[in-house]
């Protein structure tokens, strides 16, 4: 496809703060958890969502728009390192061991707690995401589009022969999008992945 005509599919969606419901339809893959003893529980389960590669090119150019309003506006804790553009894992380590050496060197005692938060993903609020935006006078296309995103999802899950209906989504951004770190970074300011 020529990139002319994505472009102009996309800007007026862009312009507007609109995810087309046709894009919010996922199919989720069952796949079966190695070693689990039982298969008697959900827990020994994983679901891997395809999304539509059209929705994810748009989620992809707005990701970058919100990480850029999210730094602009102070959204973010200062030492966010994960999910944005030109800071990483390594930058995190490197500013850890920069400071764990320069406290050493001054005679004190330095240690360091690490905290895995599950389930940021899971549990972004549409809502809660936009009055935040709001409150920072960010342009209301900005505001509108992860609305649309998030709102009015639906997915249909595939295993053995299950029902090929499509379900409501509740809450949450979809697994394997481009941009859930931007949501679950606003939603959890004090995470730094």
């Amino acid at each position: 496809m020529a990139p002319h005509l994505i472009q102009g599919l996309l800007s007026p969606l862009v312009a507007h703060g609109f995810q087309p419901p046709a894009l919010k339809m996922a199919d989720g893959i069952v796949l079966d958890k190695p070693g689990k003893p039982s298969y008697d529980s959900t827990s020994s389960f994983r679901v891997i969502v395809l999304l539509q590669t059209f929705s994810k090119i748009l989620e992809r150019i707005m990701n970058s728009r919100l990480s850029w309003v999210a730094r602009v506006a102070g959204l973010l804790n200062p030492h966010q390192c994960g999910s944005l553009a030109g800071l990483s894992t390594s930058d995190a380590i490197t500013t850890l061991t920069h400071e764990v050496r320069t406290l050493q060197m001054a005679g004190k005692k330095v240690s360091t707690l690490f905290l895995d938060i599950k389930g940021g993903f899971d549990n972004v609020n549409p809502s809660t995401l936009c009055s935040m935006l709001k409150a920072k006078a960010v342009n209301p296309y900005i505001i509108s589009w992860p609305r649309s995103f998030l709102t009015g999802r639906t997915c249909r899950l595939r295993y053995q022969g299950s029902p090929k209906v499509f379900a409501p989504v509740a809450v949450g951004t979809p697994q394997g999008s481009p941009s859930p770190h931007s949501y679950s970074s606003f939603m959890c300011p004090g995470s730094t992945a």
